[in-house]
């Protein structure tokens, strides 16, 4: 067991010299923006170094805002989800998927009828923000809207479908994120992405992702604690929506393998990695020396 993680720990030393040989950049951080499930916790258990690196980061002035495509929790649901895990976090710590997607409805469809896919909690907090939601098929919509929907039954599937395909409607299709897979205690489950790739299969039309890789996660998270780019790093678990989305905000980012990517899939990869690390305990030992302890 130690001879293998010996060599992980080499592999993953030779790649962060690959991907970014000034690892002083990292010390030069304030603002990190955490994805949630498959880098800092898995399900509600914490992954190993959170607490410190959270810590490390209250200590030397930064600031902590988890960035998560996960949109089957309200902001609610996630301050009452980290209480429980032990960690300190405000409702204004918490930018995810489903709230800018939210602010985006609100400015861009207040007085739309739409159509959503999502958890109870979801669908009470778009209706609690004044936006007209059904989740039947109704001839009047406007929007589709998918997020991760950990409540979803064919119904709902099949009303999609119905206003997609309907003849005569140019109806808007939105999705809260692109994530194929969502990691949990046990492995992984269908996530948001996957739930659009089955509607697509069926209609041939493709949503408008609005969470990771966009970047509005990240620019929001900047312009909300006032973090200049150079002092901002995004730490996640998928090279496809966490690295792109930081790549996509010109902004530096580090991959973990605690979730979905593997050290393997760092040198096919097309977006931008900076750094890289096996877990966020390695991150934390990184910016502080204190490897080992």
């Amino acid at each position: 067991m130690k001879e293998t993680k010996q060599k992980n720990m080499d592999r993953l030393e030779t790649m962060n010299l690959q991907v970014n040989n000034n690892l002083e950049h990292l010390k030069k951080k304030k603002l990190f923006l955490f994805d949630i499930d498959g880098t800092i916790a898995l399900s509600e258990d914490v992954i190993e170094g959170t607490f410190q690196l959270l810590s490390h980061i209250r200590e030397i002035g930064g600031r902590a805002v988890y960035i998560t495509n996960n949109s089957s929790k309200s902001t609610k649901d996630y301050v009452e989800k980290f209480k429980r895990m032990g960690i300190e976090a405000k409702a204004e710590d918490f930018v995810t998927a489903g709230s800018y997607t939210l602010s985006y409805l609100v400015e861009h469809h207040k007085q739309d009828l739409i159509f959503a896919m999502g958890t109870n909690s979801y669908i009470e907090e778009l209706k609690k923000n004044g936006l007209n939601i059904t989740e039947e098929y109704e001839e009047g919509v406007d929007v589709v809207l998918t997020a991760f929907d950990t409540e979803l039954n064919y119904g709902k599937v099949e009303a999609a479908c119905r206003l997609l395909m309907e003849k005569g409607k140019e109806r808007i299709w939105l999705a809260t994120n692109g994530d194929l897979r969502c990691p949990v205690d046990f492995g992984m489950i269908p996530d948001c992405g996957s739930i659009c790739n089955m509607i697509s299969a069926a209609t041939d039309r493709n949503p408008q992702y609005l969470g990771k890789p966009s970047p509005g996660l990240v620019e929001y998270s900047m312009e909300m604690t006032g973090f200049t780019k150079e002092e901002t790093l995004v730490i996640g678990d998928r090279i496809y929506t966490d690295i792109a989305c930081g790549e996509n905000a010109g902004v530096e980012t580090c991959l973990v393998f605690t979730g979905e990517a593997k050290a393997e899939d760092v040198q096919g990869a097309s977006n931008r990695i900076d750094f890289c690390f096996e877990t966020v305990k390695e991150l934390y030992e990184e910016l502080t020396g204190k490897a080992g302890n």
